[in-house]
């Protein structure tokens, strides 16, 4: 069990929030599976998109360089041979799909455990609301250095989309903005810190029990 304060805006705090890191992480943390989350995840973000040309692909003629014998050099065939300046490549790169995916129970499995290691290292901090009217960078930016959050990665948890509030999160270098229903374990791993609203932790925790 874990008891977070929650803070508002001007960083005071205004209350707290019991967390059962046990209900959202019966298993405990398996750090093999949080492993492999992640390199699933990138892998995914791979384009794919690399290609190099073989012999046949490289312009040229394809006129004998010189005669079989005589000329006392090795012999020789086409200019876009591989071991050539100028040829193609022997073994030639060409696109791939690189992504491929876990179960998805396990990797529901995986976001809940990485939440759970965040709070267990007291790398969560809570916030009452996250509002701002029109899209501001500089009331972001004023909470988070309110929060002490304005100099590390982080990873910004708020309950529902809010188009204001990503306008206003963009600008600031290493700091994200998800909605507690799209997050996964890369996006909670990735920064060394996460900030949620109290709605967004509550809607986390709720989701994580009735999963089980």
């Amino acid at each position: 069990m874990a008891n977070l304060p929650i803070y508002d805006k001007t960083g005071a705090q205004v209350g707290e929030l019991e967390v059962n890191v046990d209900a959202i992480a019966p298993k405990g943390i398996n750090k093999q599976l949080l492993h492999d989350a992640v390199v699933m995840y990138q892998a995914n973000l791979r384009q794919g998109s690399v290609k190099t040309k073989s012999r046949s692909e490289v312009a040229g003629t394809g006129k004998k360089l010189y005669r079989q014998k005589g000329t006392g050099n090795a012999r020789a065939g086409m200019r876009q041979s591989g071991v050539r300046r100028g040829g193609g490549h022997i073994f030639a790169l060409r696109p791939r799909d690189w992504s491929y995916r876990l179960p998805r129970k396990a990797l529901k499995a995986a976001t809940k455990m990485a939440v759970a290691s965040k709070i267990n290292g007291n790398f969560v901090k809570l916030v009452d609301t996250i509002t701002v009217e029109a899209p501001k960078t500089k009331e972001i930016a004023t909470l988070l250095k309110n929060l002490s959050l304005g100099e590390t990665s982080l990873l910004i948890v708020v309950e529902a989309y809010n188009q204001n509030v990503l306008k206003s999160v963009r600008n600031i270098p290493r700091v994200n903005v998800l909605p507690v229903s799209d997050i996964n374990a890369y996006a909670v791993l990735r920064p060394k810190q996460i900030l949620m609203t109290k709605a967004a932790m509550e809607a986390f925790v709720a989701g994580a029990a009735s999963a089980e």
